[in-house]
């Protein structure tokens, strides 16, 4: 049983940010300091990706791990309360995920997905190689 009101529950979910989130602001700050230049949310590309490179005509999309069901990983536990709702919700966006994924591929995008629990702990490095952006994960303890 959930401890709050639906009034204050539907209040604290409107809270959570889709956009200019500590990860994603940390991952345009890398970008910035490499001298790559980016676009925000285009919006006429499927998915709307966070940050899309056009020069190097690369997509990165920056998730949540509890919002985009990120295995393995603490931050993607289910709640407690009304869990099927959450499994099927999360189960929704991995597939919608997939999806979007695939038809940038086909439209020749090359694509990044880069985990919050990754970008918190400063694991990605980002690097050009043949004129392509790609990202490297430190491994912890580094």
């Amino acid at each position: 049983m959930d401890n709050k009101t639906k009034e204050q529950r539907s209040q604290n979910m409107a809270a959570v940010k889709a956009k200019n989130t500590k990860p994603e602001l940390l991952v345009r700050k890398t970008l910035s300091c490499q001298g790559l230049r980016y676009r925000l949310n285009v919006k006429n590309l499927p998915g709307s990706p966070d940050i899309v490179l056009t020069k190097y005509k690369t997509v990165i999309f920056i998730n949540g791990c509890f919002w985009h069901g990120h295995n393995k990983c603490k931050k993607a536990i289910l709640p407690k309360t009304n869990t099927d709702f959450w499994k099927k919700k999360i189960e929704t966006t991995k597939i919608r995920d997939k999806k979007r994924i695939k038809e940038l591929k086909n439209l020749g995008w090359h694509c990044l997905v880069c985990w919050e629990c990754a970008i918190l702990h400063n694991r990605y490095i980002f690097y050009i190689d043949n004129g392509y952006l790609y990202y490297s994960i430190r491994k912890k303890g580094f």
